[in-house]
């Protein structure tokens, strides 16, 4: 298995938490999908739940700060400067949601728009690094920005975090990967095959062991299928939402070369 012991370089994803109305039946949702075990931080963490696979941290599930707010998935990049990726970002034409916060013993965190308006975490690590466990089941795999202008997506996060780019032939809607010191790290493109009216996001990958498996328990779990499993030059993958609407990838690995 996979695991992270250092931090991860500024611009990658580096972490996943899922803000939902009800934590206790969120966690019960993705113990039954992932066969994670949680770690509840407590009331002064509202309950945020740290999800582990072998022991390793894969992601988290946490309550929603708002009532009116929706469930989501939220990635996190890697900064190692939290303060200054939040002036770039502000300088480059994206908005600020949430401050840098410190959290205690662990980090600090901040929530950010790119240029497009989509939603992005930053992560500065302290005492958590952020995912330890990584391509393997239950762990992520894979992360996606789906914007409205890709493009403009694109530029902005080159401006912030050096990234460049590699087009990948037959992708659609202008999709390409982008590296973090020539390595690649995920990917940009456009809204292709998303509901109407749905806004610019990223979109978290969890590897599981069978695809059609894990989307049927989804299913019986309360949550929906927004894509069939569908067989990809990058691995068979699926798309579903949980009970409460966030949504989510499930990524089998990739196929052996």
């Amino acid at each position: 298995m996979p695991v992270r012991t250092t931090p991860w370089p500024a611009g990658t994803p580096c972490w996943a938490d899922a803000a939902v109305p009800d934590v206790p039946a969120a966690v019960a949702f993705y113990r039954a999908l992932f066969g994670w075990d949680f770690v509840d931080l407590g009331p002064e963490f509202g309950h945020y739940g740290i999800a582990r696979v072998d022991g390793r941290d894969a992601a988290a599930v946490g309550p929603t700060a708002d009532p009116a707010q929706p469930a989501a998935w939220t990635v996190y990049l890697a900064t190692d400067d939290a303060d200054a990726t939040v002036a770039a970002v502000r300088g480059h034409g994206g908005s600020v949601l949430v401050e840098p916060m410190e959290i205690p013993g662990r980090g600090r965190m901040a929530v950010v728009t790119d240029v497009t308006g989509a939603v992005v975490g930053l992560w500065e690590a302290g005492g958590m690094r952020g995912a330890e466990v990584v391509d393997a089941p239950g762990g992520l795999i894979w992360e996606d920005a789906r914007l409205t202008d890709p493009l403009a997506g694109q530029q902005f996060f080159a401006a912030v975090f050096g990234y460049t780019f590699d087009a990948v032939p037959g992708a659609p809607d202008g999709y390409a990967t982008f590296r973090v010191d020539g390595t690649v790290a995920g990917g940009i493109g456009g809204m292709d095959g998303a509901p109407e009216g749905t806004p610019g996001h990223w979109l978290p990958y969890f590897m599981v062991a069978d695809v059609d498996a894990a989307l049927a328990a989804a299913q019986r779990g309360g949550g929906t299928v927004l894509m069939a499993a569908t067989d990809t030059g990058f691995g068979r993958m699926g798309i579903v939402t949980d009970p409460f609407g966030a949504t989510l990838a499930l990524h089998g690995g990739l196929p052996a070369s």
